[in-house]
């Protein structure tokens, strides 16, 4: 009876602590929206800053484990972000994103082991496995402001691409790395390259099975709720046995997003369910999100930063200037080969947005307690992503302002609501003309309301084509508008045929090649 008592007893303290976590993240999130002042800040930030006062008070929420980051809550993260990232995008842009996934992580590894190890006196291998705890970007609060400033389609997707890699690239790396300053392993380049490539390979595997298995299986029935379960299956599904098999759960949770986000959702899914998964899984990343960022700045130890505070701003410094050395290097040798064409505007963007999260928290508390030096890497890594969060990420806006690079966001969204009224009251008119029962009961009120939604339909004809006239920047809304409208008809068309037995497999896109030819003319 005593053990049950207990038992209960630690239930009912997680669930408080819980329930505690939530209220306080929450309450954040909806205080950002509901002020205008706070609107300006990503409530992201606005969640560290709050556990950051919580931690000087000494109020601590709950314990962080790096287990919990990486099992339970990195999974919903990667995964939303991949299921709602264009495959046809991605492929545009992959060179770049490429580049600074491996590449760039491999910079960043060695830049900051070295400037450890050389300023620091600290041990080459463990300097090395510090770098890998930093090398994973988290740019979430940019990408949030990047949506809601209007930056181009180009910008969004290298840097949310290039985040989904390298967090599956830097865990791999630190898997690599982290029995070598224990004397448990050596260090050997051809294994280590063989053990990446292995870790890489399960990982797109299983992903690859997991994700074109649910896709065939979805077109099989109709049950929203069922396909929307299937997918979070998925997600935790593909970490767990990708780990178990040896591979990387982040690159799996991240293959098996891409393929059921751009393929699953088109054969398998009707609009309706695919609305449906989305909502979830914004939510989820969101609910997520409350929480880890509000938990990044609970744990912060005051004392011992300040301790360490001479190795935190070595480590800021490496960190800035290995990421600047990539991103400048590896987008100059991107614009040689391929037509993407960054700007130094938008490199310097990227360089600066390079935010630093929960990854590398998870990947510092979870460093072997046997291993010399372990505090002060921690102390490390919480210095560097607070002053990513912190200054990096409420100082974007203004760059962004300062370079030129924020889209007519309040126009464009003038327009699509002028063209979404428009499409709305076409239907209407559709129902007017057809609705032949209803006519014959009093055809002077019918003819009345068909005159009036007449007349509102072409003021908002003359109204757009004089926005379109008074700014022609819209003109390139308009057609990439236009474009996506007809790859999308094209993808839902094949993905019908599929479903009515027509096409044993999607057939690929034939429209992507042919615009891309019209746009090179």
């Amino acid at each position: 009876m005593a053990i049950e008592n207990v038992g209960t007893s630690a239930i009912e303290q997680n669930l408080e602590q819980f329930l505690l976590v939530l209220s306080v993240s929450l309450s954040v999130a909806t205080l950002s929206r509901v002020f205008s002042w706070f609107r300006k800040i990503p409530y992201t930030l606005l969640l560290v800053i709050v556990g950051l006062g919580l931690a000087f008070v000494n109020v601590r929420l709950v314990n962080l484990s790096p287990g919990l980051i990486l099992e339970i809550f990195l999974p919903p993260l990667l995964f939303e972000a991949a299921w709602n990232l264009k495959w046809r995008d991605l492929l545009e842009n992959w060179v770049p994103v490429v580049l600074y996934a491996i590449v760039g992580v491999m910079i960043s590894v060695v830049g900051i082991g070295f400037a450890l190890n050389q300023f620091a006196a600290i041990p080459f291998a463990t300097a090395l496995l510090a770098g890998t705890t930093l090398a994973a970007t988290d740019p979430v609060s940019v990408i949030a402001l990047f949506k809601e400033l209007g930056a181009s389609k180009k910008l969004k997707t290298i840097m949310e691409g290039e985040s989904l890699f390298n967090d599956g690239v830097a865990v791999v790396a630190f898997s690599l790395l982290v029995g070598i300053p224990l004397g448990i392993e050596q260090f050997d380049l051809p294994v280590s390259v063989a053990r990446f490539f292995v870790f890489v390979g399960v990982g797109i595997g299983v992903g690859s099975l997991i994700g074109f298995g649910i896709s065939y299986l979805t077109q099989r029935f109709d049950l929203p709720l069922v396909e929307q379960s299937l997918t979070l299956v998925a997600a935790y599904g593909t970490y767990l046995i990708t780990e178990k098999l040896g591979g990387s759960g982040v690159i799996g949770v991240v293959t098996v997003a891409l393929i059921l986000g751009n393929f699953g959702s088109r054969i398998g899914m009707n609009p309706r369910t695919r609305l449906l998964v989305t909502e979830f899984w914004d939510f989820l990343a969101f609910f997520v999100n409350s929480i880890v960022f509000l938990l990044i700045g609970d744990q912060v130890r005051y004392d011992s930063l300040a301790n360490d505070f001479g190795l935190i701003v070595l480590a800021i410094g490496a960190v800035l200037l290995t990421r600047f050395v990539s991103i400048f290097l590896l987008g100059f040798i991107s614009n040689l080969f391929t037509k993407v064409d960054l700007s130094w505007q938008e490199l310097l963007v990227l360089w600066w947005g390079g935010l630093r999260g929960s990854v590398s928290i998870a990947l510092a508390l979870s460093l072997p307690v046997a291993l010399v030096g372990r505090e002060e890497i921690t102390d490390i890594v919480f210095g560097v992503v607070l002053f990513t969060l912190l200054v990096q990420g409420l100082t974007t806006q203004f760059l962004l302002e300062k370079l030129g690079l924020i889209g007519d966001r309040k126009l464009q969204q003038e327009y699509s609501e002028m063209v979404a009224r428009r499409i709305a009251l076409t239907r209407v008119m559709n129902f007017l003309a057809e609705g032949e029962d209803f006519r014959k009961v009093d055809p002077e009120f019918f003819r009345y309301q068909a005159e009036l939604v007449e007349g509102q339909l072409k003021s908002l004809e003359e109204e757009t084509y004089e926005m379109i006239v008074k700014h022609p920047q819209l003109r390139d809304t308009v057609n990439e508008q236009v474009r996506d409208k007809l790859l999308d008809i094209e993808a839902d068309t094949y993905a019908e045929l599929i479903r009515n037995g027509w096409l044993n497999e999607r057939l690929s896109p034939l429209l992507q090649d042919v615009l891309g030819r019209e746009e090179d003319v």
